[in-house]
């Protein structure tokens, strides 16, 4: 009899020691689910993770890596949930307090996410780029310019109160369509540091957005004496000469601008465009069709295009870039309006 009994309890003993070799941690299971995940198999790492919530006490970490897999796959609003409960379990988790911030700021919450990015920045002042960058433009949509400067500049390497600075804050207030603050900044930069490159540009795109065209080739002009080299510039001169309808001008800086950088596509098209208002269409369709090469899908040289073939008599070719015009406008159209 004692020796039956002794035999369960062994093959008992047995049992869960084999159960315990079998049955990973949970611990071990969010490390199988991390090498899946960085296999790109976010389906099998989410359900290797789910069986885990129903735990308790919750699983150290589990919140943290369900949020990376929702953030890796698109799933905001799940991931936000998850790097704030993450956060609330342990609240020196760097990666989701960071995680938590951009997430945020991909949801349009811009002012909430400036607590988390800004913690981020006093953990680690070294933080990656992206952190930086987002929490700047958290700042610009929160009206928080001079804070956005500062975070600008701490990403970019380039003191706080510097001419640079104050340029760069200028460039991302541009390109978020605030012109008036951008000219502003510009000027700013220009007060520091008079011979700051690409200053006197900004205030010339500035201008040019505001349809100010005399200051815009005043601006452009003194950047030319600063910055002699610069193939952009004389580009957008050009532009600023056609809109004027100094056709000779324009003709002369956009060869400087072709002449300095042979990848500038818009400078091929301006000349096309000074061409055949000089009546010169045969030499207007060679910077025409070169513009084409560069740029197959550009209604505008497809247009031009037709116009100097018509000039020259070649109508077939006129049709045939007429009918290239008309397919680009309307793959465009389809694009604006899917659902049409």
């Amino acid at each position: 009899m004692r020796t039956f009994i002794s035999l369960v309890f062994l093959l008992s003993v047995l049992q869960l020691a084999s159960h315990a070799q079998t049955s990973p941690t949970p611990a071990e299971i969010i490390v199988n689910a991390q090498k899946a995940l960085d296999a790109d198999k976010s389906d099998a790492a989410l359900a290797l993770l789910q069986p885990l919530l129903a735990q308790q006490p919750p699983v150290k970490g589990l919140q943290h890596e369900l949020g990376l897999i929702y953030y890796r796959t698109s799933k905001l609003t799940e991931a936000q949930k998850a790097f704030a409960e993450a956060i609330k379990q342990d609240d020196t988790d760097k990666e989701s307090v960071q995680m938590e911030g951009l997430v945020l700021y991909r949801l349009g919450q811009q002012a909430a996410a400036i607590p988390y990015l800004e913690k981020v920045r006093e953990w680690m002042p070294a933080s990656n780029a992206d952190a930086s960058y987002v929490l700047g433009l958290c700042y610009l949509n929160a009206q928080r310019y001079e804070d956005a400067r500062v975070a600008f500049a701490k990403q970019f390497g380039v003191p706080p109160e510097s001419a640079g600075a104050h340029l760069l804050l200028a460039t991302m207030l541009k390109h978020a369509k605030l012109t008036d603050l951008a000219g502003a900044e510009a000027k700013k930069a220009l007060a520091i540091s008079p011979n700051i490159p690409l200053a006197h540009f900004m205030l010339g795109e500035v201008a040019l957005m505001q349809s100010d065209v005399d200051r815009a080739v005043q601006e452009f002009e003194a950047e030319r004496s600063i910055n002699p080299d610069y193939a952009p510039l004389y580009d957008r001169l050009g532009d600023a000469y056609l809109r004027l309808g100094r056709l000779d001008d324009a003709q002369q800086v956009i060869a400087k601008a072709i002449a300095l950088d042979t990848t500038i596509t818009a400078a091929f098209t301006k000349m096309g465009k000074v061409l055949l208002r000089r009546h010169e269409p045969m030499t207007a369709l060679m910077y025409l069709k070169h513009a084409e090469k560069m740029d197959p899908d550009d209604y505008t040289i497809h247009a031009m295009l037709s116009q100097a073939y018509h000039l020259t008599g070649q109508d077939e070719e006129a049709k045939r870039e007429n009918a290239l015009a008309l397919k680009v406008q309307g793959d465009r159209l389809k694009v604006v309006d899917p659902g049409k």
